[in-house]
């Protein structure tokens, strides 16, 4: 990553992600880019329901949503955090076609990702929220 990246990706230290990911691999994969941006795990989901239970009990500043949880999208759990004023970020091998238009600003992360796009994602995420760990 240039200088420029990493000094913007510095506003993520310390930021608590809520991960919804049905794919353990992936749930695993995407922990570790999110470690490694200086990010700390918070709540980890991989169905609807759990995802949906750990919106209402919070402590995390951000999350990253799978659209397809085991054949139910997340779409209520985004719609939950978009009423809290919670930013999130839709991570999908669909790609922005995959979103309901109903999150049209919500930034999208095509899987395959690198942990440089996942980092510029969250920071779009946050950036357009308005919020800064």
């Amino acid at each position: 990553m240039d200088a420029v990246l990493d000094r913007d990706l510095a506003a993520l230290r310390g930021c608590r992600v809520l991960v919804v990911e049905d794919e353990f691999l992936v749930a695993l994969l995407l922990e570790d880019q999110l470690e490694r941006l200086g990010c700390r795990i918070g709540p980890t989901a991989a169905t609807l329901a759990a995802a949906m239970h750990a919106v209402t009990a919070e402590g995390f500043d951000i999350a990253v949503l799978d659209v397809n949880l085991s054949g139910e999208n997340s779409f209520p759990v985004a719609a939950a955090l978009k009423a809290r004023g919670t930013p999130f970020l839709f991570a999908t091998g669909f790609g922005a076609a995959g979103v309901d238009p109903a999150f049209a600003g919500a930034p999208v992360l095509q899987k395959p990702y690198t942990e440089a796009q996942l980092g510029c994602a969250l920071l779009a995420a946050l950036s357009a929220s308005g919020s800064e760990t």
